[in-house]
């Protein structure tokens, strides 16, 4: 897969490894737009990169894809790949919870999104002579960290939605690639900045990962310590669900 000369669009892209994708990407000569809910980091990120495009999306509202995909269509028509990078991480005891608004949410942002979004781009991105849908899944798709059940049962579901969909569009131009990274510590992913560990990396790390990836055609990019969880064997995934769950 080529990674330069693209129109790209990156689902939560104004922080984390969205914007580092984006940084990136615009680097490597491609356009790039971004989406996301909040109007002040979109802005913050057009400053950081001047040149990148950007419009507020709630992908978990219909309207707000609606009013996206035809803002795309009319202002860049060469789209041709698509990161499926936005997503919320909430800490949920099903003991206790009270409401299932935060759980629809995080169903929403984290999976139900990445597959309407998925199938509305695969009749445009299938004229495309070269094209790719990027799925950010986590290494808690594989081992799951029991305190947030919901966002590693989603991450779970789009690890076995990218492999079906890479199996479906097997014959068409795009390509589906599915990063894998572990816990990233200068994200936003739960509203909070993280403290770096022996086992966390950093957005510019998954970044410079997925153009990796990308370039070598490696469609499944598991990055640092998502590695031993991706090719784990059964015996090992527990062991690694008891250190990580004690």
């Amino acid at each position: 897969m080529r990674t330069s000369n693209n129109t790209i669009l990156i689902t939560g892209g104004a922080t984390g490894i969205g914007l580092a994708l984006a940084g990136l990407f615009m680097k490597s000569g491609n356009e790039v737009i971004i989406c996301g809910r909040r109007e002040d980091r979109l802005d913050e990120a057009r400053k950081k990169l001047p040149g990148l495009h950007a419009k507020r999306c709630d992908i978990s509202s219909k309207s707000d894809l609606e009013s996206l995909y035809v803002w795309l269509d009319a202002n860049f028509k060469e789209l041709n790949v698509l990161v499926n990078n936005a997503g919320i991480q909430r800490r949920i005891d099903l003991k206790n919870t009270g409401s299932d608004s935060a759980i629809d949410d995080e169903i929403d942002i984290n999976l139900k999104a990445q597959i309407s979004l998925s199938a509305h781009f695969i009749p445009i991105l299938s004229k495309r002579n070269e094209a790719a849908i990027v799925n950010i899944s986590s290494g808690l798709g594989f081992v799951p960290i029991a305190a947030f059940p919901v966002y590693c049962a989603t991450k779970a579901a789009l690890h076995s939605f990218s492999v079906s969909l890479r199996y479906q569009l097997r014959q068409t131009p795009i390509k589906v690639f599915e990063v894998i990274p572990p816990t990233v510590h200068d994200t936003e992913l739960k509203g909070r900045f993280l403290e770096k560990n022996e086992y966390s990396v950093s957005a510019s790390e998954v970044a410079h990962a997925v153009i990796g990836g990308m370039s070598s055609d490696e469609y499944e990019i598991a990055i640092g310590s998502s590695k031993n969880l991706v090719a784990g064997s059964k015996g090992d995934l527990d062991r690694a669900f008891g250190r990580m769950n004690h």
